[in-house]
């Protein structure tokens, strides 16, 4: 679906509902800014105004393709590093909806924990361990 024009906060709010769909996300607010968490982790920064919008996210698989587009670059204060990547649109941008909606989904599965992935993957949360005893066979006596 080609991009369209949206207003910041239309953008923002579409990318909301977006990033609280996952599994125990929810919203805190730091800072003035909107964060999107799993289990205590950060897995989206967003901020909207009338004028611009600027979205943060991990992205350890697409961080380099990411940085190629005129309105995204590393993160500042060293999270660019451990590839996090903000993208700024100001209120005459064309809203790369599903391509911002793609870098969300990347950066939960960076964050979330591995039994959150695993009800978004559909798997069963619990899974028996191997517990590292063996268990001896007894010998049978032959009648």
């Amino acid at each position: 679906m080609p991009a369209r024009k949206m207003t910041p906060r239309q953008l923002e709010a579409r990318l909301r509902k977006h990033a609280l769909s996952f599994p125990e996300s929810y919203e805190e607010f730091p800072w003035g800014e909107r964060a999107i968490k799993v289990k205590r982790k950060v897995f989206v920064f967003m901020y909207a105004g009338p004028e611009k919008m600027h979205i943060t996210v991990k992205l350890p698989e697409s961080r380099e393709f990411a940085v190629m587009f005129p309105f995204a670059a590393p993160s500042n204060y060293g999270l660019g590093k451990s590839g996090w990547v903000t993208s700024r649109l100001g209120a005459d941008a064309t809203a790369p909806l599903s391509l911002l909606k793609a870098w969300i989904d990347e950066s939960f599965r960076a964050v979330a924990p591995k039994a959150v992935l695993a009800q978004l993957d559909g798997r069963a949360t619990r899974q028996r361990a191997p517990t590292g005893r063996r268990t001896k066979r007894r010998a049978t006596q032959p009648s």
